[in-house]
């Protein structure tokens, strides 16, 4: 297909799924980051085994994302939403294809999930970021680990369409991370002690390809030794997906009123 050519049905499609928010159901496309060849952030944890020796576990950004992934979504279920994954096991998904994935789900949110790393040890906590191109210097080092993998003359139409989506989703995608951090704050901050890095807007071309409301979560910095051993527990990973519920849940029931309001004011 010709490079025009894609662009136009690219627009064509883009048009028509905005136009039709309120046909949609209530589908949820979950993106666990990375995978397969790709292993995100990676770190490594020592403890004293059961034996009272001393071992050393690697850890990866794509496995704990899974993990945290899966948990999110199967209470997601048990809420009765429609809940699909851009993978449910280790393999490599690009970031083309994890947009094609939310186009052909007909998902109404998009939720990307990630791990945090940094140079400095001492770094740690969690953040949120929603579809915006108005990130400051140090958000686009963020965006450099994040946005990895555009393919060919893909990544020139991606880069044209991103400020027409940006301008008809980033409303929607700013309610949604205030909707989810207020949550993962009250969830996180209080009992686990982790610091709050606020929510943020950054140019993330998966979240600008899936073309509709989505977030980016940073769960925590895996390079922080005393941080990784509390998003790496079973205990963080069911806070905080009962909190990313939480929140999704919050985030439908105001949409819903705003829509309620809109219908009887035009009657």
């Amino acid at each position: 297909m010709k490079f025009i050519d894609k662009f136009i049905l690219s627009i064509a499609f883009l048009l028509v799924l905005l136009g039709s928010g309120n046909l949609l159901s209530q589908t949820i496309l979950l993106d666990p980051g990375h995978g397969g060849k790709d292993d995100g952030a990676k770190a490594f944890q020592t403890f004293v085994n059961k034996t009272g020796r001393l071992e050393k576990k690697t850890h990866f950004e794509k496995d704990l994302v899974l993990d945290l992934s899966k948990r999110i979504g199967k209470k997601l279920k048990e809420k009765n939403y429609r809940v699909f994954m851009t993978r449910s096991f280790d393999r490599t998904v690009s970031l083309e294809k994890r947009a094609a994935i939310a186009e052909r789900v007909n998902a109404d949110l998009f939720i990307s999930i990630h791990a945090n790393a940094s140079y400095y040890k001492t770094s740690g906590g969690f953040e949120t970021y929603y579809l915006n191109n108005k990130s400051n210097r140090a958000i686009k080092k963020v965006e450099e680990v994040e946005n990895k993998g555009l393919e060919g003359e893909d990544s020139v139409v991606n880069q044209i369409l991103i400020d027409l989506v940006v301008n008809r989703t980033v409303e929607s995608s700013k309610a949604l991370a205030s909707s989810i951090h207020g949550k993962l704050k009250g969830f996180l901050g209080s009992s686990l002690k982790m610091k709050d890095r606020g929510i943020k807007p950054g140019l993330f071309f998966v979240l600008a390809l899936s073309k509709r409301p989505g977030v980016l979560l940073e769960m925590g910095f895996m390079s922080n030794p005393k941080e990784l051993r509390k998003i790496s527990s079973t205990a963080f990973q069911e806070r905080y997906s009962e909190a990313v519920v939480v929140g999704i849940e919050k985030y439908f029931s105001i949409t819903r009123k705003l829509e309620r309001n809109l219908a009887s004011s035009n009657e």
